[in-house]
């Protein structure tokens, strides 16, 4: 059984905790290490350890911090097909999934090596006469992430660390104890890479120790991905400890399919969303909304698609569909497809009870779907963060509108049209902050930010693009003036911030 290490200032050390933490092998149901529930006073270290790092890698010019994030660029390329087994082998993806999640590590790392652009201040000459201005942007410290199982090497090496540390601050992460490994392995390459000691650590841990993370002093804000309940309550304790915070939550995300849709090509898309990572990400398809005309064919069309998707093991190259993280989540999802049928919901393809020749230990559960949802029903309204599809109906546009948007979710919204003037509308009139158009995941490149509203997201900067080198930024205004040792005393300062000034 390998157990584990945790990182402090660019080493990678024993925990002396006595709790340790399973890592499955979803695929086999068996575990395949153990990580640290490291203590106290090892958090503690590593937030020293990170707070001294920022005293030299702040000063350290932004082209040389890019240089480091461009060899790790390459690192991970070069690793691509290790980095993927393992991301697969302790997350259960499937392999072109597991290999999505590091792309998706590579190409924030990529906006990231910009950041001596992306940092740019403004400048203003002649604010008034004789004055000018000047607005920079400063790293601020210690950054904190707090990182969810799903997305074991995108999420704190994509969404976290890139612009944090191109920016020059220091980041400790906090990665789940369920998937810890991919990002472990991706330290490794970032050290490999030139990063200094103390510049990016990892841990694993408990929420009671974690909690330190939220009144430490030391870190000056939090990122974070998980729960809403979970999301909220780090929003309020570490803003109460005057941190800035970006909490990425729970969603309900949405599909209008429109009649006049082409409907093999929406099947196959809101297959793909649906059940895609088996349903295990804030930006799947877990709702599709049909228009009633086409209702009734558009299920057939999906039902019969899904019964072709291949579950099984996450590293055969041949499934389609890999297991779900671990046996709690597995319970917990047979137990929201039995509250389905408790609710009245039609139980139109029941995916328990899959098993797969050879990994008959995994914690595997087939594509399901739910027909005939309603609003009253809580299968329809809340993240299940599994494979099950649940279809709704209504008459028009305007009805399905006001169906998404009665949610206290707001991640994503799909519509499915061939009308410009329908999409056009949907997309200016839905809560969700990243609007699909025929793009059943509308997920944007890392140039963008991902946008979450409602209850999907608390805070005012959202992770990625422009508002994610603000959130790891400071602005600072200098104004001056200049003036010769002969005319120093018949000048008197007068500034005042106005327009004209003096």
């Amino acid at each position: 059984m390998e157990k584990l290490k945790y990182a402090c200032n660019g080493k990678w050390l024993d925990s002396k905790t006595d709790k340790w933490m399973d890592v499955y092998d979803p695929s086999k149901g068996e575990v395949i290490a153990q990580a640290p529930c490291c203590t106290k006073e090892e958090v503690q270290a590593v937030l020293d350890a990170a707070q001294e790092a920022y005293k030299s890698w702040s000063k350290t010019p932004v082209i040389g911090r890019t240089q480091i994030l461009y060899k790790f660029r390459d690192l991970v390329i070069k690793n691509m097909e290790d980095l993927t087994r393992m991301v697969a082998r302790e997350h259960g993806k499937i392999w072109a999934e597991a290999e999505g999640d590091l792309l998706k590590v590579k190409e924030p790392v990529e906006l990231a090596c910009g950041a001596a652009t992306l940092m740019q201040g403004e400048s203003l000459t002649e604010t008034s006469t004789g004055y000018d201005s000047m607005m920079i942007r400063e790293p601020i410290g210690v950054f904190a992430g707090i990182v969810p199982f799903n997305f074991p090497a995108m999420i704190p090496f994509g969404w976290m660390t890139p612009l944090c540390i191109a920016a020059g601050n220091c980041m400790v992460l906090k990665l789940s104890s369920s998937t810890p490994m991919s990002g472990i392995k991706l330290l490794e390459l970032l050290m490999e890479a030139g990063l200094p000691p103390g510049v990016v650590s990892v841990v694993t841990t408990d929420r009671t120790v974690g909690d330190l993370f939220l009144t430490s002093p030391i870190v000056k804000g939090i990122t974070f991905v998980g729960t809403t309940e979970v999301g909220l309550q780090v929003y309020a304790k570490a803003a109460a400890h005057g941190k800035r915070v970006q909490a990425q939550c729970e969603a309900k995300n949405h599909a209008l399919v429109m009649n006049d849709a082409a409907l093999e090509r929406t099947a196959m898309g809101i297959i793909n969303s649906a059940f895609g990572c088996a349903g295990e990400r804030c930006m799947a398809l877990p709702v599709v909304v049909a228009q009633e005309s086409i209702h009734d064919k558009l299920v057939t069309e999906i039902v019969e698609k899904t019964k072709a998707l291949k579950v099984g093991c996450a590293y055969d190259k041949a499934s389609g569909m890999g297991p779900v993280v671990n046996k709690k989540h597995l319970d917990r999802i047979h137990g929201w497809i039995e509250k389905g049928v408790k609710e009245g919901a039609k139980l139109v393809l029941d995916g328990r009870g899959v098993k797969v020749p050879g990994f008959e230990n995994g914690f595997f559960i087939g594509p399901t779907i739910f027909d005939g949802v309603t609003e009253d029903m809580s299968i329809g309204r809340e993240e299940i963060f599994g494979p099950v599809l649940a279809i709704k109906k209504v008459k028009t546009l305007e009805e399905g509108i006001k169906l998404i948007n009665n949610s206290r979710f707001a991640n994503g919204a799909v519509i499915y049209t061939s009308s410009g003037y329908d999409a056009r509308n949907f997309s200016l009139q839905i809560d969700g902050g990243m609007v699909g158009i025929n793009v059943g995941i509308p997920v944007p490149v890392g140039m963008f930010p991902f946008s979450g509203h409602k209850q999907s997201f608390f805070g005012d900067l959202h992770c990625l693009g422009k508002d994610g080198i603000r959130f790891f930024t400071e602005s600072k205004v200098i104004t001056s003036t200049w003036f010769d040792e002969g005319s120093a005393s018949k000048k008197v300062d007068t500034w005042d911030g106005s327009i004209g000034g003096r």
